[in-house]
This record gives C-alpha cells, structure tokens and sequence, in this order.
C-alpha cells in the first residue's frame, strides 16, 4: 500500500447497554460516547471543529442543535443522512474536509432509544397520512421491512439455488462471536432472548419462520444504544492516545427501484470498486469484513456486491464456518462484535462498522484476528431491494 496517510480514526466509544429503561434520551447517548471517544483519542471537546450528524436525537436543523448542544461552534456541519450507512458517509466527507484543510478533529456520533420506545422497525407497516410519490410500489401493497428483504431472499434462491442452511452461516458466525462480546451477551440478556449460547445450523433453520425464507435468527435485533467515532488529520494523529487507523478509501453509491431491475444486487456494486480503487486493494487482502447485517440475505449480497465473490456464488462462499475470526487463512471475518443479528441495532447500525473495525485494527476485539492490518466497514441505508445507499470504508494500519 502506498496511500498517503490523510485522516484516520483516532477515538471510538460504543454505548454499552442496549436497553437504557428510558433514563437516557438519544442526545445524552451521543453526548456520553463523544465524551468517551475524545478522551480514547486523548483530544478534547475543543479540538472539535467538524460535527457529523444524520439527525438522530437531534430534530430539525440537527446540526445545529447538536453543535449547540455539545457546546460547539465547528468550522464544518455534515448532516448527510441517509440511513445506516450515514456514518460511511460521514467517513468520507470527514477525510475529504480534512484533506482540504477545513477540519482537522472530526467527531461523529450515533444514539437510539429504539427499543425503549418499542419502535416496530422490520415488521410495522409503512403506512401513514402522508406518502412520498416514491413509495407507490411498496407502501399501498402492505410490504413491511422484513417483507421486502425476504423478497430478495426469495429471489437469491430463484436465481440462484442459495439454500436457507447457507444463509444460516450469516447468523451462526456473527452468534459464535458475539458469545466471545460481554456487552453482546448482556445484551442478548436485556433483551430477553431464549437460550443464549452459540448457535448452529439446525438452530437458525428450525427457529420460527418471520418472512418466508428468513426466520428469527436471521433477523437483527431491536435495542438501544449509540457510539462515536473521532476521526483526525495527520498532524494530530501522531499526538493520539491511541495508533491510527487510517482511512485508505471510500465508495458511495444509491440504488432505487427500475423496471427491470435486479433486486439481488445493491448499490455497494457502485460504492465498493470506487473504495477498492482509492486504497489500492482488493478484497483477498481485507481481514475483517464489519458488513451491515438487518438480516442474513442482507450480508449474503453485499458480500457479492463487495467483490468477495461472484454473484450468486455467496452461498457456498460462506459455508462451513470460514467467517469465523478464528478461521483467518480462509475468508474475512465477519462482523466480529456479533453484528446486528447479536450484539445491537439501534435502527441505524453504520457508526459501529467503523468501531469494530478500528478495534480489531488496534487488537482490542473480544473475538480479536491475529495480525489484521486491513478492513471494510459497509453501510446500507434504505432497504435492500428497494431504494438504498452504500458506503464503504476501508481502513489500514500502519
């Protein structure tokens, strides 16, 4: 790699609980990991002169409000909101503010009380008073979330004879590494799942069908939670607490339903080769894979998508376990901190994409891969099969 070395990841914090039993507002979350996050970096709230935001907690004129709120007054206000992988986004625009010399500590933020105020995320209806003329293909048909990724599930198969056993390695990988996450564990806990252990095959096929074909353990939890994310220039990164993970490229693309469109395939098709390009990678080279996981067919694509295999080939691509972190010579690991499906989604799951991988990039992961030195982080936003963003991020470390 001959990158040059322009903004890099310099503090993270994850919020640990993931049912705060409304003593906490999305805004104390936030506040509370960039607190954390700036003392991991060893900065402080007034080396902050960049502020991503993509309105979570913060209501109209979010950037605003959140600057005030955090008693700020930053050089550069990215409101960029475009689901979950805002914060890929985020990534982005914060190394290019950087590189042009309007920023030099960005700080991100992320907080939900989803599960406190018992959101219905994947399977309440779209419905409403007002509808946007986008959604007449799904809206007046009843599709729920969940039903429309069990669309692109269905149609995988179609096309491509991917079985419900290979999807289930989505859900047993990201379970054997989140029994190895104590806040995934105590989360799982929280939550009140049923016989929290790690997970097999038979477990995930024979658990109570929710969209046909995806059933239970193939769909991400609802809970609470938050994180944040200090990403720096150059010059204050060699001064950090903690080694740099470096930014090496990023891709951003969207997708909307097109007559004649191919519903198994995502935006991350556009956003990956941009990303792989401006690293100067390639997908046999990543270690860590932090792939956004709402569900099992979601992972299965975007793998396809990123370039880790052909499409339709992401089924017998997984089998057998080799997206385990311990399993290293034979695929990237897969969302190490037990993803979606098993440690915490908020509603929005992107800022921990970027967490993830910065510890695995540093050693400090529960379920750590020996000698990583490259990741992705990829975000989807919207739903998949419809219309969606993807971010990708790769990161390196020195």
């Amino acid at each position: 790699m001959s990158q040059e070395r322009i903004a890099a990841i310099v503090g993270i914090h994850e919020y640990p609980l993931r049912d705060v039993g409304g003593l906490m507002s999305p805004l104390q979350i936030k506040a509370a990991c960039a607190a954390k996050a700036l003392e991991d970096a060893g900065l402080s709230w007034a080396d902050v002169d960049g502020l991503y935001d993509a309105g979570d907690g913060g209501g109209a004129m979010s950037g605003l409000n959140i600057a005030e709120y955090f008693g700020l007054k930053p050089n550069v206000i990215d409101t960029t909101a475009v689901g979950g992988s805002s914060y890929e986004f985020h990534a982005a625009h914060a190394k290019r503010d950087i590189a042009a010399g309007k920023v030099r500590v960005a700080l991100l933020t992320y907080g939900s009380t989803a599960h406190s105020n018992a959101r219905a995320i994947g399977v309440g209806g779209q419905g409403g008073g007002n509808h946007h003329p986008a959604d007449v293909m799904e809206t007046f048909a009843g599709a729920t979330l969940i039903s429309n990724y069990a669309m692109v599930a269905q149609r995988h198969m179609f096309e491509y004879g991917t079985t419900s056993e290979q999807l289930a390695e989505i859900s047993t990988a990201t379970r054997y590494h989140a029994m190895r996450n104590p806040d995934a564990v105590q989360a799982m806990e929280d939550l009140e799942f049923l016989d929290i252990r790690e997970t097999t095959i038979e477990d995930v096929v024979n658990s109570r069908m929710i969209a046909d074909p995806l059933h239970l353990l193939e769909c991400c939890m609802i809970s609470d939670g938050g994180g944040a994310v200090v990403i720096a220039s150059a010059e204050v990164a060699k001064n950090c607490r903690k080694a740099p993970v470096w930014i090496l490229g990023s891709g951003e693309a969207t997708k909307y339903p097109e007559i004649g469109g191919d519903l198994t395939t995502s935006a991350a098709i556009q956003s990956a080769p941009l990303a792989f390009s401006d690293a100067g990678v390639t997908p046999a080279e990543i270690d860590i894979a932090m792939i956004y996981d709402s569900f099992s067919i979601t992972v299965l694509t975007l793998l396809e998508d990123l370039g880790f295999c052909k499409k339709g080939e992401g089924g017998a691509w997984v089998a057998g376990g080799k997206l385990r972190f311990d399993r290293p010579a034979e695929g990237p690991a897969l969302n190490t901190d037990g993803g979606g499906l098993s440690s915490n989604h908020p509603g929005m799951r992107g800022i921990f994409l970027l967490i993830e991988s910065a510890r695995q990039l540093r050693d400090e992961s529960n379920a750590q891969v020996e000698n990583a030195k490259l990741a992705i982080a990829h975000g989807n936003g919207g739903m998949l099969g419809s219309r969606h963003t993807a971010g990708t991020i790769i990161l390196g470390r020195d």
